[in-house]
């Protein structure tokens, strides 16, 4: 076992900030493919345990303004009828998979992404919620989340996501400085964000999120430290902290951000490290890649227990035997594999209006899948992994992973990871490089045509 100290971070961004995936699935979303059918995803349904509860997903694939640095399925409107439209559409498609499932299958986790859900009006935010509680039996303990754009609620809103049974909510907040916003066209004042959370306490719900984020356009290590200061007034529980992934090849409206605005591998290292340092210095309790929780949250307590999970939301203590996504480009997780609603919103339309399942496309897992899941989730979530316990778990061959084991060397040379026998263990600095490590272990990376965010 060798005992490095970490090499000069330069030098580390230069060896190990690949593009490599966020490991928000595995096999991951690039190896998706159209041999994956309502059929099958019908037969996967009916396959699912009657005593374990699940997780549901709705997304909500409009906004009215679009922000630059955005990565989501979403689409502009300024008209509320095609939101409308839609979401006649996804009550069907909710009463069509309950239909499948049973009704009153039990629920521990909701969410509602998008998008931004928030743009959905009262009455349906009343309606979308009614269909959930109607077909599905949550549990005393269900974590019912949605993400909102404060600038958009107004308080006949939050009274209509209160009454629909709401009891955690995601802000989007990235960056307080007016120059930033502008370059990524998302002004939000924090006068717009504390109006928010006044309002959603009079409705009582108190479980906050915040999203922030380094690597933008314009950012400094000052606002940085500006932005998690003013992130503490709201008093939140939970943080999470992305980097800006820059795909323009992707997302064409990236190209309204001009890259020589943007900071380089090293200024966003600095970034994401005071971030954190701040974020430690408030009380928070650092988890995964790039989580932070309160140390009374339930994501705080699942990281100490060694059961956090990871789904495409990010980090979550949701361990639900099955993720059942509803909507336009909606991904659910499911024992034999993941499926994905067709992206084009008049796909998705058609097939639930023939009372097909709207499947665009996925992939059916295998032993060796599984086996490479749960290593990376390890990895990911908990920044180690055991190697002989997965492998005596999984009764495969204790030498399984012995060229991945090899690989280990560089990284542990680097003073980025610790072994002992055959249990690895990332050190402080090896956190912000855990996706290359991961990497390692995916036998799909290099096939397919899927491109990645850099890894810092």
């Amino acid at each position: 076992m060798h005992m490095n100290a970490p090499a000069d971070i330069n030098t580390l961004l230069k060896r190990f900030d690949q593009p490599v995936p966020r490991y928000t699935s595995y096999p991951t979303a690039p190896h998706f493919h159209d041999g994956i059918d309502a059929a099958t995803y019908q037969a996967w349904l009916e396959a699912l345990p009657q005593d374990k509860p699940l997780s549901l997903y709705a997304h909500v694939p409009f906004c009215d303004t679009l922000c630059w640095f955005c990565g989501c399925h979403t689409k502009i409107t300024r008209k509320y009828e095609p939101v409308a439209a839609y979401l006649e559409v996804l009550l069907k498609e909710v009463d069509l998979v309950a239909g499948v499932l049973g009704k009153g299958r039990s629920v521990s986790h909701i969410h509602w992404g998008g998008g931004s859900p928030t743009i959905l009006s009262p009455r349906d935010v009343k309606r979308l919620g009614k269909a959930f509680t109607s077909n599905f039996t949550l549990t005393p303990d269900a974590e019912f989340a949605i993400e909102i754009d404060p600038r958009e609620v107004e308080e006949d809103l939050v009274a209509a996501v209160a009454e629909a049974g709401f009891n955690r909510v995601s802000l989007g907040m990235q960056d307080v400085n007016p120059k930033v916003q502008e370059a990524i066209n998302r002004v939000q004042t924090m006068e717009v964000n504390h109006h928010m959370v006044d309002m959603l306490h009079a409705h009582g719900i108190t479980a906050l999120n915040l999203d922030l984020m380094y690597g933008l356009p314009y950012q400094t290590e000052d606002h940085i430290r500006t932005s998690v200061a003013q992130a503490m007034t709201l008093k939140p529980s939970r943080i999470a902290l992305f980097g800006y992934a820059h795909v323009p090849w992707m997302k064409t409206h990236m190209k309204m951000i001009k890259e020589d605005t943007l900071p380089g591998p090293e200024a966003r290292f600095a970034q994401a490290e005071i971030a954190a340092e701040e974020l430690i210095k408030a009380g928070f309790l650092r988890i995964g890649l790039d989580h932070f929780a309160h140390p009374d949250d339930s994501m705080a307590k699942a990281f100490k227990a060694d059961n956090l999970h990871r789904n495409f939301q990010g980090y979550t203590v949701d361990d639900a035997a099955a993720l059942i996504g509803f909507g336009a480009s909606a991904i659910g997780s499911l024992p034999a594999g993941y499926v994905q609603n067709h992206a084009a919103t008049h796909q998705y339309t058609e097939a639930v209006e023939a009372g097909i399942l709207p499947v665009g496309k996925g992939i059916a897992l295998d032993d060796d899948d599984r086996v490479r899941r749960e290593v990376i989730s390890q990895l990911m979530c908990h920044l180690k992994v055991d190697l002989d316990d997965v492998t005596a778990r999984y009764k495969i061959a204790p030498n399984y992973f012995a060229a991945e084991l090899d690989k280990m060397a560089e990284f542990e040379d680097a003073g980025l990871l610790t072994r002992k026998g055959n249990a690895i263990a990332l050190t402080e600095t090896g956190r912000i490089f855990m996706r290359p490590v991961a990497a390692t272990f995916d036998s799909w990376l290099g096939k397919g045509q899927g491109k990645h965010s850099a890894a810092v």
